[in-house]
């Protein structure tokens, strides 16, 4: 329990770390219509249903729904795309204004904004119609829009970020937003660019990028691994290869023509035999039903992936159609798209000169790989297809700001699945909120553990200035948790952004209070200490003096309580060494732990004798100096 609690506070700390990032987005940006209609009868004219429109709305879609889920997730998202100047663009500018997106697309007035409107009748999708012409290039003067709106953004997030080099997303869906020009800007470029990420329909177009992470469909990384095997630059086989795995099969064919035929299943007839033909039909390697001629009769066992070619799993293994191409494998019973994507992570990542490859399996989640070799495997929760629109986006969007935050890839990996599964609970475009994300992890956002050792600190604080965050430190037994605490506590937060507040052990309190203290121990102290909302994290030390958490923290402001100046703090020289500030606060009146304590005891009756530590006049006895709430000395 423990464990799994720690776990959720480090993804809570990296979701955190990565708020204000700038991010540039380029690319195919389009609008998402949703129109939601009731039917309760056939039409006369043909059996069809008669649709009553009740709601519509429009969302982001493509490029502009991954700035949008940048914005959302906490990120600074600044899109260039072109957008055509028409209705549908008014109510994408509406979108991006809406979600907090910096708004740098190009108008371009002789093109259309590609949209996707779909029309539903109980959450039910029963058409799609498609508007926006992916052979309609850009003129020279749009190309040109494009160019200056990269140049003037990457340099704009680049000043907001202190002269850090900004992440950079690419979406490439083909409709036509970044001709060659664009794509030769980008690559002769890349160096101005922290973190790069991919997503491209057709990934060979981008192979000298060199980018950060891809993120390909299952559909699409087959289709380049297909493309590859025919001639354009494809990897050697792993040493030992001996045919039985998945293997390549192409057609003397120009592939440059459209998008690769890709069926993945065993060969028929064999190891290592090839089908008689490779075209479409009966004697082209796939039957009317995309089965390879022989398959199993009992055809397709799963669903097509939405939005893209047909993915559909086979009695003999995985076929995805298109045109072109044939991949066949030697699958076998029982292997499936996870463990295909897993033995081929290495080939993708040569192909397409990435440090990481993220293969999305739709409702089977995804499978990861960095340069270590290791698959990591990742799951989701299916969903009906209505829901899963812009789920990628949500993806692409995580992943992308926690490797820019020097996130280890397992935990980018799990973020991003997690920031695309806690998308997909209703019909509509995806978008992940920040709070969402961090409620899935358990977390309010404030990141208020309980109590964390000395080197998860280290690691919070950390993150914490990585984002620009100053910390604020002080120290004290904390022994009888009173309205003088809280108040002191209350002001010592307002110094910063977040409280660090280190607690003598139990050993420590009584070196230092005497045999009779701590009244309550370390463990009740801290649980009431971290539920104060000032209070972001709560370390325990057992020394009597806090210099070497001190050392560790570096606090930008050390508090003290008192009436005494910062000067007489023991612990100023160290933290001004360190380049902080000390401040003192002036202790509550009237407001002290052994005052607390000694009042209980005056009215606890006492076995041998009058009540303990009673003056002449009936009030308890003073409190020992020193021991007034000054909060440095509660």
């Amino acid at each position: 329990m423990a464990a799994a609690a720690a776990e959720q506070r480090r993804l809570a700390t990296v979701v955190e770390s990565w708020l204000g990032r700038p991010v540039l987005v380029v690319g195919d940006a389009m609008l998402d219509e949703w129109r939601f209609a009731e039917s309760d009868r056939l039409c006369r004219e043909a059996p069809a249903p008669v649709l009553t429109l009740r709601r519509r709305i429009s969302a982001a879609g493509g490029a502009a729904n991954t700035a949008v889920n940048i914005a959302t997730l906490g990120g600074r998202a600044v899109l260039v795309a072109p957008v055509g100047a028409d209705v549908a663009g008014d109510e994408l500018h509406d979108c991006l204004d809406r979600a907090g997106v910096w708004d740098r697309t190009v108008s371009q007035p002789h093109r259309h904004t590609p949209v996707k409107r779909r029309m539903l009748a109980g959450n039910q999708i029963l058409l799609r119609e498609d508007s926006g012409d992916p052979d309609d290039p850009l003129d020279d003067d749009g190309v040109g829009g494009l160019l200056t709106a990269l140049e003037c953004a990457t340099e704009e997030l680049r000043v907001a970020a202190g002269g850090d080099p900004p992440t950079l997303v690419v979406c490439d869906y083909g409709l036509g937003a970044l001709p060659a020009p664009v794509r030769a800007w980008l690559a002769a470029n890349r160096e101005r660019y922290a973190t790069l990420a991919l997503d491209a329909h057709d990934l060979a177009d981008w192979r000298g990028l060199n980018p950060t992470v891809v993120t390909p469909s299952f559909a699409e990384a087959t289709r380049l691994l297909a493309r590859a095997a025919a001639g354009f630059g494809a990897a050697p086989r792993p040493a030992g290869h001996n045919g039985a795995g998945l293997h390549l099969d192409h057609p003397p064919v120009d592939l440059a023509d459209g998008p690769s035929e890709l069926v993945v299943g065993a060969a028929p007839g064999g190891v290592g035999e090839r089908p008689t033909g490779t075209g479409r039909g009966p004697a082209g390697g796939l039957d009317r039903d995309g089965r390879t001629p022989g398959a199993a009769a009992c055809g397709p066992t799963g669903e097509p992936t939405p939005g893209e070619d047909r993915v559909a799993m086979t009695g003999d293994g995985l076929s995805v159609t298109g045109t072109g191409v044939t991949v066949q494998a030697t699958a076998g019973a029982g292997v499936d798209r996870a463990e295909l994507a897993e033995s081929r992570l290495a080939e993708l990542r040569e192909h397409t000169g990435a440090d990481v490859v993220a293969v999305t399996l739709d409702t089977e989640g995804a499978v990861v790989g960095g340069a270590d070799g290791e698959p990591r495997r990742s799951h989701s929760t299916p969903v009906p297809a209505s829901h899963a629109v812009g789920a990628g986006d949500a993806y692409l969007a995580a992943m992308t700001l926690a490797l820019a935050a020097d996130a280890p890839l397992p935990t980018a990996a799990q973020l991003a699945q997690l920031a695309a599964t806690v998308t997909v609970t209703d019909t509509g475009t995806c978008v992940c909120h920040r709070d969402d994300l961090l409620a899935a992890l358990g977390s309010d956002g404030t990141a208020h553990p309980t109590l964390v050792g000395k080197d998860e600190l280290d690691e919070l604080v950390a993150a914490h200035r990585h984002a620009g965050r100053s910390v604020v430190f002080t120290n004290g037994c904390f022994d009888v948790l009173h309205p003088g605490h809280v108040r002191y506590l209350e002001q010592a937060r307002a110094l910063g952004d977040l409280l660090v507040v280190a607690v003598n052990s139990d050993g420590s309190v009584r070196r230092l209070k005497g045999p009779d203290r701590p009244v309550n121990p370390v463990e009740d102290r801290v649980t009431l200490l971290a539920a104060l909302s000032c209070v972001d994290h709560v370390v325990v030390f057992e020394e009597d003096s806090p210099a070497t958490l001190i050392e560790s923290v570096r606090p930008d402001v050390y508090v003290k309580g008192g009436d005494y100046p910062p000067e007489m703090v023991p612990e100023a020289p160290l933290v001004r060494r360190l380049g902080g500030q000390v401040r003192t606060l002036g202790y509550v009146p009237d407001r002290s732990t052994s005052a607390i304590i000694e009042r209980i005891r005056a009215h606890s009756p006492q076995p041998d004798g009058p009540t303990r530590a009673a003056q002449p006049d009936g009030h308890p006895a003073a409190s020992p100096p020193g021991d007034r709430v000054t909060g440095g000395r509660p």
